[in-house]
């Protein structure tokens, strides 16, 4: 990254500076094949998909499901799926053998993904979050998504990015 890039890296106004600069870190050190979009501010797929000139198809959504197991565990899953598709919480349910699912809250969703809400990496920096990524965001050559920030995207790599982030593949959605 260029001395400019990372200056610019540092000015975001949404506070995610830290999680951004540990992914461009992470992806300069793996040698990945990605490409910085800047654009408006904007967390919603449908209206940055339309700002960074791709489909639906190739943008990953990714939301944080909280399961229950039993009465006294929980797990955390940061699910990706396509930007067209929908996540299926009884998929993510039946996967973890859980007795209940919801999405986790804007709080606890923050808090493990270390961005807002509209910027959640499809990369997991935190061992309480387990990452499950759809098959069908995986058939691009490469994929779309929001870097921690509302105004910056990242095209990466799809085979760098399975070799990187290591996911486990389940289908989890639905359209």
């Amino acid at each position: 990254m260029t001395d400019e890039n990372a200056a610019d890296a540092t000015s975001a106004t949404d506070g995610t500076n830290a999680t951004y600069e540990k992914l461009i870190a992470l992806l300069d050190e793996r040698g990945a094949a990605y490409r910085l979009i800047e654009h408006a501010p904007e967390g919603g797929t449908e209206a940055v998909s339309a700002l960074r000139g791709h489909t639906l198809a190739e943008a990953a959504k990714c939301i944080i499901a909280m399961v229950k197991i039993g009465k006294k565990e929980k797990r955390f899953a940061l699910v990706v799926v396509p930007g067209d598709r929908r996540i299926d919480l009884g998929a993510v349910k039946a996967l973890y053998g859980g007795t209940y699912v919801s999405f986790a809250s804007p709080e606890i969703a923050e808090d493990l993904a270390g961005s807002p809400s509209g910027t959640i990496l499809p990369f997991s920096f935190d061992e309480r979050l387990e990452l499950l990524v759809d098959p069908d965001l995986l058939v691009h050559p490469e994929f779309y998504f929001n870097a921690a920030r509302l105004d910056r995207s990242i095209a990466l790599s799809v085979e760098d990015y399975r070799s990187i982030a290591e996911p486990r593949v389940e289908r989890v959605s639905t359209d």
